[in-house]
């Protein structure tokens, strides 16, 4: 007869108890430690935060792309390797922004577009090859029993 228990009897001994609760609760040290750590970073990035993201402004140079210089010297040309001049307009200041051109995303949308051919392409290649498969063992199987009377 089987027992009406769910949870198994090995689950249940002293020693693994505390080992998930001490696992557990590491994990939720990390997590909590993890989400205090973001909060302190958020309020140093507030405090230092370009003015294009506290004010308007205006565009000074359409979005191109970095030279190799700018690549390993400007912070804003690492995300997408392209940059734009912005002047804001409360503080006059200019700085560089990071953006994505039209370029970039022509690419990525054909870069997308190809790996979504070549998935269908096997995933049609898998489902033909285990249908023939599937037929081939549903044959073997009526042939048996054809031969078995």
């Amino acid at each position: 007869m089987e027992s009406e228990c769910r949870v198994p009897s090995a689950c249940c001994r002293p020693r693994v108890l505390v080992l998930q609760a001490l696992f557990w609760s590491l994990v939720s040290l990390r997590v909590f430690g993890a989400a205090l750590l973001s909060e302190e970073s958020t309020t140093v990035k507030q405090q230092s935060a370009p003015c294009w993201l506290l004010e308007d402004f205006v565009v000074a140079t359409e979005c191109s792309p970095c030279t190799a210089f700018q690549t390993t010297s400007w912070a804003s040309c690492g995300p997408t390797g392209f940059v734009e001049r912005v002047n804001c307009t409360r503080s006059n200041k200019d700085e560089y922004k990071s953006c994505r051109s039209s370029l970039l995303e022509e690419r990525l949308f054909w870069r997308f577009e190809a790996s979504m051919l070549v998935l269908t392409l096997s995933s049609s290649v898998v489902v033909v090859l285990r249908q023939r498969l599937l037929d081939r063992l549903a044959s073997e199987k009526v042939r048996r029993q054809i031969e078995s009377i």
